[in-house]
């Protein structure tokens, strides 16, 4: 099973590669993933120069529509060259580019399969202008949530907060959502209603969904889970924020996730 590999903004494909080695470790030699770097040298996302050098790479600076656009077409250019891939795996940025890809290949494409067969979303969700630009509503709730979490990640991942908290930084002003089964509802998970969303922009391949509930970015994890066919996803808080925690339990839960996807993508 081949993974391709996208990390967050301002990281880089070996940064990733440490963020997951302790689950990857646990998964047997049929699971390989490729770690790429981004395509645009970008300034250290918040809080990363204190554990990581140089250099630091993004797929994207701002979310306007055409820079999204261009890096889609890195993307298939990407897939093309060094496909296929049987699965993607990716971090923060890197799920929007694969969310904010899958959704406007379902819009443009719909009777054309994806270039892979699942995807694994680990605390990231699709970009607000994303989802207007293809002609979802987005109210104003939304909007605000979004703009309120991302100031909130900023502040929480920086080298002060870093150095004067640790990992007790972590704070989710939306509160602790454990079991999103229950929790939400999906006429509003953070002012986007999926009852009225139009069933053709449904991701079709098997998603692992994984997040934690102490990331201020947690509502754009939980939005984009219910992109996801709900018979064919599998959601999972990791308990901390936003970052993947390197715990023996956490680690074996996320290894078995991705023995799931491997699974899944082979009978759907």
């Amino acid at each position: 099973m081949r993974f391709l590999c996208l990390h967050g903004k301002g990281t880089s494909a070996s940064i990733f590669a440490s963020q997951t080695i302790s689950f990857r470790a646990k998964l047997d030699q049929s699971f390989t993933f490729d770690f790429v770097d981004g395509f645009l040298p970008s300034p250290p996302a918040a809080g990363v120069d204190l554990f990581y050098p140089p250099p630091y790479y993004s797929f994207w600076n701002t979310f306007a529509i055409p820079d999204v656009r261009k890096a889609h077409t890195w993307l298939r250019d990407l897939l093309a060259r060094d496909g296929p891939y049987d699965g993607v795996m990716c971090f923060s940025q890197g799920c929007s580019l694969i969310a904010s890809f899958c959704l406007y290949h379902q819009s443009e494409t719909p009777d054309e399969p994806l270039p892979f067969k699942t995807a694994i979303f680990i605390c990231g969700g699709a970009p607000m202008q994303a989802l207007e630009d293809l002609g979802i509503e987005v109210s104003q709730e939304a909007r605000d949530v979004d703009s309120r979490s991302s100031r909130a990640l900023a502040e929480q991942a920086s080298t002060d907060a870093i150095l004067k908290s640790g990992m007790d930084r972590w704070k989710n002003a939306h509160g602790a959502l454990s079991n999103p089964d229950v929790s939400l509802d999906p006429s509003n998970v953070f002012g986007l209603d999926f009852t009225k969303m139009p069933a053709h922009l449904r991701i079709k391949i098997p998603t692992v969904h994984i997040y934690g509930n102490k990331d201020p970015r947690c509502p754009a994890s939980l939005q984009l889970s219910q992109f996801s066919d709900q018979r064919l996803t599998k959601i999972y808080d990791h308990g901390g924020g936003h970052d993947v925690p390197r715990t023996f339990d956490v680690s074996e839960k996320i290894a078995r996730l991705v023995e799931w996807s491997a699974v899944a993508a082979r009978v759907v």
